[in-house]
């Protein structure tokens, strides 16, 4: 009786797995889109998902990228600007794991 106990547990927990492992491959990736406007140091990136501004992004004099999401106090210095999006896409709770 244990053993048939033992089994029907973990052949609910591997379907509990499974169906988890399904809706994660459900996951589409949002459509980020970028625009820029003219600011008086150089290009001000921003990045949208549908009509919700993001965040923006722009290169400072030292050449760093510098991420700005919207409603967050952090400020972080990037290397590239693909950082400084990601940076901006993933405090929004917008990334998504191998979406391609």
């Amino acid at each position: 009786m244990i053993t048939q106990e033992g089994f029907n547990n973990q052949t609910l927990a591997q379907s509990e797995f499974e169906e988890n492992i399904d809706q994660l491959g459900d996951a589409v990736a949002p459509e980020i889109e970028i625009d820029s406007v003219p600011d008086e140091l150089g290009e001000l990136y921003r990045v949208w998902n549908s009509y919700h501004l993001l965040g923006t992004f722009y290169q400072n004099l030292e050449g760093k990228w510098i991420a700005q999401p919207c409603n967050r106090g952090e400020r972080p210095c990037c290397d590239t600007s693909e950082l400084a999006l990601f940076f901006i896409i993933a405090v929004n709770g917008l990334l998504v794991a191998d979406a391609a």
